[in-house]
């Protein structure tokens, strides 16, 4: 009989799954679907109010007491505002991040979207070498190199595909610069966002209400400068319909419930759930939106699955050399 334990490791990968798969989906529809489109800029002001309030749940769910909530929410964020405005970096940067990724999925199919949006990988892998001084495994370098032949491989067929119209093409090469430009905040904030982490006692969740703060700043601050006048001529929620504010819960969770259920899954059951999202988002991109895959888009699809799973694989022993490009450089200048 399957125990606690794997009962609840096999219902994070569940969870991940639908979650990493419906966020791109659903995403996709309703930026394309018929009717008045809502504003993505009030869009991401409502996630960023969510995201911050349910965070505040959290924190409360950890000792059950409102005193205690009060205690530690005046004492980490109001009265200690100079490490509260350490958060507001990543913020800035999630914030841009979330208006391109609103951008990116209106101009690209939701399985090109979702493949390509797994450049995120090598740039947080990048940033991570670079400002936390990691040490990326050579299987991991591996995954890294087969992670960019896959989306090249889907991007030179996605963007050949559109040649023929000119609307199309131009669609997919912006489609393709945001995702590009988004996957390398993304890395950025998260890698900045894991280094304040570390360098500090304060919850996880302390965190995430300071990012709520700062991104709903932000966010609003995007709203008025963009679409102030279309605002105020048609109201914050224009086009709002129940997949609008499905699509905002989901978007405004999504984290969260990955730092959740991640607590009883590991890193390896994290990479299997994205490979198995990004498979259920294509085939379900075929019978939802009409997406066309041939033959070069599954080669394309499967490089990417593969590298995914191979960079979370983690080998039962240190056998494999790790490779650190500042002790590299540091070794080479030796020898010289």
């Amino acid at each position: 009989m399957m125990s606690e334990r794997e009962y609840l490791k096999w219902c994070s990968l569940i969870i991940l799954v639908v979650q990493n798969a419906s966020t791109i989906l659903l995403l996709r529809y309703v930026r394309t679907a018929p009717g008045d489109l809502f504003f993505s800029t009030t869009a991401i002001v409502c996630q960023e109010i969510f995201k911050m309030i349910a965070s505040v749940m959290l924190l409360y769910f950890e000792t059950f007491s409102f005193n205690e909530l009060k205690n530690t929410i005046y004492q980490q964020i109001i009265n200690n505002r100079m490490d509260s405005i350490k958060t507001g970096i990543p913020a800035f940067l999630f914030t841009i991040q979330t208006n391109l990724v609103y951008l990116a999925i209106s101009n690209l199919d939701a399985a090109v979207f979702q493949v390509t949006f797994q450049i995120k990988i090598l740039t947080t892998a990048v940033f991570m070498v670079l400002l936390l001084n990691k040490n990326l495994r050579i299987l991991q370098w591996i995954a890294l190199l087969l992670l960019c032949s896959g989306i090249s491989i889907i991007q030179i067929q996605n963007v050949k595909s559109s040649g023929n119209e000119d609307n199309t093409h131009t669609n997919a090469i912006f489609g393709l610069f945001c995702v590009i430009m988004a996957c390398v905040l993304s890395g950025l904030a998260g890698v900045y966002f894991e280094k304040i982490l570390k360098n500090s006692k304060v919850s996880i969740w302390v965190r995430n209400i300071q990012l709520g703060l700062f991104g709903t700043l932000f966010a609003s601050m995007t709203a008025y400068l963009s679409d102030f006048d279309k605002i105020q001529d048609k109201g914050f929620f224009f086009g709002y319909t129940a997949w609008v504010w499905l699509n905002i819960f989901i978007q405004s969770s999504g984290g969260l419930l990955v730092a959740v259920v991640i607590k009883y899954a590991d890193n390896i059951l994290k990479g299997y759930a994205t490979s198995i999202s990004i498979i259920v988002s294509c085939v379900a991109s075929v019978y939802l939106f009409n997406t066309a895959i041939n033959f070069v888009f599954v080669i394309g699809t499967f490089l990417v699955v593969a590298s995914v799973v191979m960079y979370s694989y983690t080998p039962p022993s240190s056998s494999l050399p790790l490779i650190n490009s500042k002790q590299s450089v540091a070794q080479n200048n030796e020898t010289k």
